[in-house]
Parts: structure tokens; C-alpha cells; sequence
């Protein structure tokens, strides 16, 4: 009966292992479907290559297990790493590790929201890749105005960025952005701690952005 069970498994095509395991939301289904055999390990590479989207919301993921995920998602163009109940561990060697993967340079969205365990070291050496992005959440984050600095001269598509609560920007970096990211048409810029002349600064620039505060 063994051998029966093994058999059935090798006469499944790849392509539909890979079409039923880009279904799969849960990442601890996938490695353990990964474990089954070099087939379904196959197949949830295939599977992963597949992707548009790729949320970690909600998981306990670390540099390793998030930077191997996403160097399989060859066709990937919106990464959410966000901040979740479980503590996300995220840092800048794993933010290093993702900016060279293929699908870098045609990531339109980005979300690094509330990760306080990346630094400008990493966001700008994943921004320097990331030439395609429109939508930026750096929010929560400590990063500086090198982080914007290296944006405004990365992301000219860049559409919306968050920078809910980015203690350390200041007046210099956001008018870098706004000056050189030209489709810019909305910025969160809630609990930051410029003032408001900056503002209307910002608006002289460029008097169609939206600004949220």
C-alpha cells in the first residue's frame, strides 16, 4: 500500500501542485507540504514563484525564513512585512538579503510598518533596487532623512508614502522627496515632529500632494 501511496503522488503534475499551493495562506502548511517529498518541494517553489502578493502579517518570521520566501517569489510586486502580535524579527540583514532577490527591482509596494529592528542600514540598500515602487509604509520605523535621501533618489514612479510616526525625519528630507518624486500624491506624516511651515513648504512643491497629518 506504501508504494501505491508513493506512486500517486509522483503522478501528480508539478503545475497542479503549484497551482493548489498558491492557495495556501498558512507558510507553516507550505513547509510542511515542502517536507512531503522533492515533488511537492518542487511544487511549493513553483508555487511561491507564482505570486504577486506576499503578506507576512499576523506570522512570527525571522531574517532567514522571510528573506528564503521571498528569493522564490520570482513575480512578485507587493511585500507586506509588518509589525504583528507575534514579534516579527525582522532587521537589516534580512532586509539586505530580500534587496537582492529577482524580484527587486519590480516590487511596486512595499510595507515595513512599525519594524523598529531595521535601521537606514537596510531600507537603503533595499530602496537602491527597488526602482519600480509606488507605495511606501516605512511607518513606525526609526529610519532618518538618509532613508529619504536614498528614495528620492531610487523611487521616481514613488505614488504614496507613509511616514506615520518617523520621530527622525525632518524638514530636509521631506523636501528632498517631494522635490525629486515628481508622481508623489500622498504622504502620512502623522506624529513626525516637523513643523508645520514645512508643510506648506511641501505644498509649494507640489500643490496637488495630499498630505495626512
Amino acid at each position: 500500500m506504501e508504494g501505491e501511496g508513493e506512486a500517486e503522488i509522483d503522478r501528480l503534475p508539478i503545475d497542479l501542485l503549484a497551482h493548489i499551493f498558491v492557495l495556501f495562506t498558512s507558510f507553516t502548511d507550505l513547509a510542511q507540504a515542502s517536507s512531503v517529498c522533492k515533488k511537492w518541494k518542487q511544487g511549493v517553489k513553483e508555487s511561491l514563484a507564482r505570486r504577486q502578493n506576499l503578506s507576512f502579517a499576523g506570522w512570527k518570521m525571522d531574517d532567514d525564513s522571510t528573506a528564503r520566501l521571498v528569493s522564490h517569489a520570482y513575480n512578485l510586486k507587493k511585500l507586506d512585512i509588518p509589525r504583528s502580535r507575534w514579534g516579527c524579527q525582522i532587521t537589516d540583514a534580512g532586509i539586505r538579503r530580500i534587496s537582492f532577490a529577482k524580484c527587486a527591482g519590480n516590487l511596486t509596494s512595499i510595507s515595513l510598518w512599525g519594524l523598529t529592528g531595521i535601521t537606514d542600514e537596510g531600507v537603503v540598500q533595499l530602496i537602491s533596487r527597488t526602482t519600480s515602487l509606488k507605495h511606501l509604509n516605512v511607518g513606525g520605523t526609526f529610519i532618518t532623512d538618509k532613508s529619504l535621501f536614498a528614495i528620492a533618489r531610487s523611487c521616481p514612479n514613488l505614488e504614496t508614502v507613509v511616514l506615520w510616526s518617523c520621530r527622525h525625519v525632518t524638514e530636509s528630507g521631506l523636501i528632498a522627496l517631494v522635490d525629486k518624486c515628481l508622481k508623489l500624491k500622498s504622504m502620512n506624516v502623522w506624529g513626525t515632529r516637523v513643523p508645520v511651515d514645512c508643510l506648506a513648504n511641501l505644498l509649494i512643491i507640489n500643490p496637488a500632494l495630499q498630505i495626512k497629518v
